[in-house]
């Protein structure tokens, strides 16, 4: 079967004639994906598109606003939205393996191709953003290689050598499965996340088919699979007879080759969809979000962020790494990398971290990525791993083109166009800095490693950008917030630093990244996903399990257990149960989204979040006390 149809060589007659001789695939479908990271499905007969191949991707087909998120942009009076064809990038077909053709016996194929949103002749999809920031950074990089030749010399080239910039990424995609409709205590998930009992176990029964499947199903669409095994989250299944198991509980990663930006945003996104349905078929539900269980290690994943130089002679060079790997973490281009996304990092968070989900895995523990700082190693002799930072380096002794920033904190569902463009912004703007000071290799490598108070060029005064500390166990969390900065605890936290950032917000816009429109149309989808997500998802869940709070102590109880209900009971009442004279918690917060008060919202948000895991601990105290 036809699973990937490559950018490279493929010309009108390419296409027709391999369409023709696979007739399985029955359908086109065009992919784009709007500021919300939804991303669009169709079914448009092969005919159709067959009939005049060239004009379809030309001119795409069109839609109107209801169909994407594209607030302030796409409005219900002039909503008229392009889909456009990106044919720069590989196209995948889609297998339903529910539905066989009769006539090939073989799953009918949907010929998935990636496309572009445009809105009144304006780009305005996630995809587009990229390929703008991508654009801008080869271009500002060229710029500087040829005005400043003390660039070009510390990567031991010439301008004329160099035939483009490449940026290249990666991500690791973890994710929960689990057999339908079960539920696992959260305190044995806990338990056995600290006895390690689950990371990088043995996979057993569907879960081992539906891993291994995966990862053949990835190479076939040329993701050139790298590896898959159990992450730290789960609890053993059971086994229930004749080799099958029930109980699934147990969280997975699955990893791919490294390519270039867009085209490994577009792999993340059509593996989620691949990875899903193979599970499926297993009989095994998967979910990609952030924090799916309270109190256990959520789903990251981790992106790696690399540049290079392309040579006219087929060589390349890490535009990273240092000429003396022995002697250096960084050359001065790889620490002005590292410099522009911490400095700038307020500005970057909000496309990384947009979604209640994802401010739950954000929190102090678990390793989670909350601390704006970063960790080089120990010697540059010795690469080390810091897990406790927000970005670490990653460098091979051996292999200078492996050298690249590994960024923890997006998870599964970050939109990973949107994050990947303002990362490179914010990198490109410490690498312009560095470069341009004139400053020397070792005058840029003691700046970066200043202590909070010691003024330093570029960076903020009153901060500390390097740490080879474990950041939760040797800082408090008032050091923590003073040398680092306080981390955003929702999703409005980071709407107001995105729209505070005064000056920072040039560093996005560079190159017409980033314009004013789409940053307002941006601000104004993920706020109301905040606000109607809270109100409609969030309060309805944690009113049913206070509801499910109930007391189960009998008339002969001890006192202790009645102490512990009336706390229980207590607790309840603050956080749902109105009177005449004072409202609880969750009305409290319905009024401010009705109100408009977003600040007290978020205030009111965090409480509450404190509260229920209060109630947690409580209820779970008080069953224990009880036969």
């Amino acid at each position: 079967m036809l699973y990937v149809l490559k950018s490279e060589g493929r010309t009108i007659e390419n296409i027709k004639r391999r369409l023709l001789e696979n007739p399985q695939i029955k359908f086109v479908s065009l992919v784009a994906v709007d500021l919300g990271n939804n991303h669009t499905d169709e079914r448009i007969p092969m005919h159709v598109f067959l009939d005049n191949v060239e004009k379809f991707l030309k001119e795409g087909v069109q839609t109107d606003g209801s169909s994407v998120a594209l607030p302030i942009i796409a409005e219900i009076n002039d909503a008229k939205v392009d889909l456009i064809p990106d044919k720069d990038v590989n196209w995948f077909v889609d297998y339903n393996y529910g539905f066989i053709d009769k006539a090939t016996q073989l799953p009918t194929g949907t010929l998935l191709i990636p496309a572009t949103l445009i809105h009144n002749e304006t780009y305005c999809d996630s995809r587009s953003i990229l390929k703008a920031a991508t654009t801008h950074f080869e271009t500002e990089i060229l710029s500087l290689l040829k005005e400043y030749p003390d660039f070009s010399k510390e990567l031991d080239i010439t301008i004329d050598e160099v035939e483009e910039v490449v940026l290249t990424t990666a991500t690791e995609l973890e994710f929960w499965v689990k057999s339908p409709d079960s539920r696992a205590e959260e305190n044995l998930l806990s338990v056995s996340q600290v006895l390690k009992e689950q990371y990088w176990k043995r996979t057993v029964g569907a879960v081992r088919s539906a891993m291994e499947e995966s990862l053949l199903l990835l190479d076939y669409y040329g993701f050139d699979a790298e590896m898959a095994h159990k992450e730290v989250g789960g609890v053993p299944s059971k086994l229930a007879g004749s080799n099958k198991f029930s109980h699934v509980m147990e969280q997975l990663e699955i990893d791919w080759k490294f390519s270039t930006a867009i085209q490994t945003a577009d792999h993340e996104l059509f593996a989620r969809d691949i990875i899903t349905d193979c599970f499926s078929r297993h009989g095994l539900d998967v979910t990609f979000k952030a924090k799916p269980i309270e109190g256990v290690a959520g789903s990251g994943e981790h992106h790696h962020i690399g540049a290079a130089l392309k040579l006219k002679n087929g060589k390349t060079v890490n535009l990273f790494s240092p000429l003396e790997m022995d002697k250096h973490f960084l050359n001065r281009a790889g620490y002005g990398a590292i410099m522009g996304l911490l400095r700038n990092y307020d500005v970057i968070n909000p496309f990384v971290t947009a979604s209640n989900d994802a401010f739950n895995r954000l929190k102090p523990g678990f390793e989670a990525p909350v601390c704006v700082v970063t960790s080089l190693g120990h010697s540059p002799e010795n690469p080390s791993r810091n897990r406790t930072v927000l970005a670490g380096l990653v460098r091979d002794m051996t292999t200078p083109l492996a050298t690249r920033f590994e960024l923890r904190a997006p998870n599964p569902l970050t939109n990973t166009y949107l994050c990947t463009a303002a990362v490179y912004q914010g990198m490109l703007h410490g690498i312009k800095a560095v470069i341009t000071s004139g400053k020397s290799l070792e005058e840029i490598e003691n700046n970066f490693n200043k202590k909070a108070g010691e003024e330093a060029f570029y960076l903020d005064t009153d901060r500390m950008y390097r740490s080879e500390e474990d950041v939760f166990e040797d800082y408090s969390e008032e050091e923590r917030d003073l040398l680092f900065g306080a981390p955003p605890k929702t999703v409005w936290e980071n709407i107001k630093r995105l729209k505070t950032a005064n000056g920072k917000l040039e560093i996005l816009k560079a190159g017409n990244v980033f314009t004013d429109r789409i940053l307002a149309s941006y601000i104004a989808a993920i706020q109301s996903n905040w606000t109607f997500e809270l109100e409609n998802r969030i309060l309805i869940e944690n009113m049913d399990l206070i509801r499910e709070t109930v007391k189960i102590h009998e008339q002969d109880a001890f006192d202790l257990d009645v102490v512990n209900w009336e706390s229980i009971q207590s607790l309840r009442t603050v956080l749902m149960k109105d009177s005449m004279t004072k409202k609880s918690l969750f009305t409290k917060i319905i009024h401010a989204i009705q109100d408009e008060d977003y600040d007290l919202v978020s205030e009111l948000q965090v409480e509450m979040h404190n509260d229920i895991s209060k109630l947690k601990r409580l209820y779970a105290n008080y069953k224990r006390n009880l036969f």
